[in-house]
């Protein structure tokens, strides 16, 4: 069973979207994962997600209520196959708590086609746009999914 962490700065926005859009998108096509989502600050640990995100996953008939934000892991590495990060803020942070490792470590936005629009997911506490984020995530999640269904990941 793979094991995925999607990362942002908080984990009260971005990544515990991708999380629970993720899990969805998995659970509807049979993937067997484990997932969750952390901040790089720790900010928020404790807090439930930003009322913005759970306005929006209820909206797609996705039950949030288990969600309690947390930091990334010092051993997240060890414990995770892949850290997903939303920008490049994010994958610095990362690389150097845990060094290069791209085969591992990387953004989400990696996974769009090279002529996309987007390469990074803009946190939604500062654009106040969770419609925009929820775009990007469902369609980097799709791929993902698909990505890991035909194990080319």
């Amino acid at each position: 069973m793979q094991k995925i962490l999607f990362i942002c700065l908080g984990n009260i926005c971005r990544s515990p979207m991708a999380e629970y859009i993720f899990r969805d998108q998995a659970s509807k096509h049979g993937l067997a994962v484990e997932v969750a989502s952390a901040g790089t600050s720790g900010w928020h640990n404790g807090e439930f997600m930003h009322c913005g995100t759970a306005d929006i996953l209820d909206g797609m008939g996705i039950d949030t209520h288990s969600f309690v934000s947390s930091q990334v892991p010092k051993n997240a590495m060890q414990i995770y196959d892949y850290l997903i990060v939303m920008d490049n803020n994010n994958l610095r942070d990362m690389e150097k708590q845990f060094g290069r490792q791209p085969e591992k470590l990387f953004k989400i936005t990696d996974l769009l086609p090279e002529h996309s629009a987007y390469d990074h997911v803009p946190d939604p506490w500062y654009t106040g746009n969770f419609v925009e984020t929820r775009d990007i995530l469902t369609e980097c999640c799709t791929i993902l999914v698909e990505r890991l269904l035909r194990k080319n990941i």
